[in-house]
């Protein structure tokens, strides 16, 4: 496991404006555009000065790939026309997301545990930029895991096969995907009890949904029970997007439909997941513990 997020209470937080009249000093208070950026600001502040937490990451996706291609890969068959290492890569870099995006709740969480999150109420801010300044930092994060992984991916004999602008198209799904299930692990961060609590509540979310996903093998080499949920989950429709996306077509990738349908799927997915968590969150951030 990667190290939880350091709790920085002291770093500076949005300043309130201040203007004088008749009545005295009236705080006036950031709006949403600062206030955003400097929860994002402060955010990012805790990353950096905790390097292990870009860097682990990172480590920890390299060490999967290098198993699940070298160890398990020669056992996998595709049922496609793909090589394994071409099926795994795309797979791997939308679990990436999960994997790298499950360190943040034990940072939120311990933010409110320690108070911090307290003192941001008390300023004259909108709410909803605190989380919403978490979440920015939090998308960079997996998103250069993301770049990363794809170097790693190169590196073991990845080739993508479909155009510059389909893999462009693939990355920007995989945006989209990152920053609807970076609200995701904030909300989970906003109701644990405590850091270690936190991130064991997103490893019970992060499991199921990319094993039991196409992410790494094909959905019909699972039990019959299993392959309705595997079918149906977000990982598996933004996989296939992403995959189809960077092998050229859709029979490269081994599902039915078109690319087009997949991506379209996969958006709907990422907005669904992003309206449903992001006012979870910010409703739990609104109430005091």
């Amino acid at each position: 496991m990667t190290p939880t997020s350091p709790s920085t209470p002291t770093t500076s937080a949005p300043t309130a404006a201040v203007t004088t009249g008749q009545g005295g000093a009236h705080p006036l208070g950031a709006g949403l555009p600062v206030a955003t950026g400097e929860a994002a600001r402060r955010t990012a502040l805790q990353y950096l000065r905790t390097p292990e937490l870009l860097v682990l990451p990172t480590i920890t996706g390299a060490l999967f790939l290098f198993m699940f291609r070298y160890v398990f890969g020669g056992a996998i068959g595709t049922g496609t026309s793909a090589n394994y290492v071409d099926y795994l890569v795309p797979g791997f870099l939308v679990g990436v997301v999960l994997w790298t995006g499950m360190n943040a709740p034990s940072g939120v969480a311990e933010d409110a545990a320690s108070g911090v999150h307290d003192r941001l109420r008390s300023l004259p801010i909108p709410r909803i930029a605190v989380v919403a300044g978490r979440s920015l930092p939090d998308t960079a994060v997996m998103f250069w895991t993301i770049l990363v992984s794809t170097g790693l991916g190169v590196a073991v004999g990845f080739r993508t096969h479909g155009s510059v602008g389909e893999v462009l198209a693939a990355f920007g799904i995989m945006l989209a995907c990152a920053y609807a299930f970076s609200w995701v692990f904030i909300g989970l961060g906003l109701v644990a009890p405590k850091a270690q609590a936190a991130q064991g509540m997103a490893l019970l979310i992060v499991v199921p949904l990319t094993f039991v996903s196409s992410a790494y093998v094909p959905i019909d080499s699972m039990p019959g029970w299993m392959q309705p949920f595997a079918s149906n989950q977000p990982v598996t429709v933004i996989t296939n997007a992403v995959r189809s996306l960077m092998l050229g077509d859709t029979s490269a990738a081994g599902v039915g439909h078109t690319t087009a349908y997949w991506v379209g799927l996969s958006l709907l997915w990422s907005a669904a997941i992003l309206v449903v968590f992001a006012g979870l969150a910010v409703a739990r951030f609104t109430r005091r513990r």
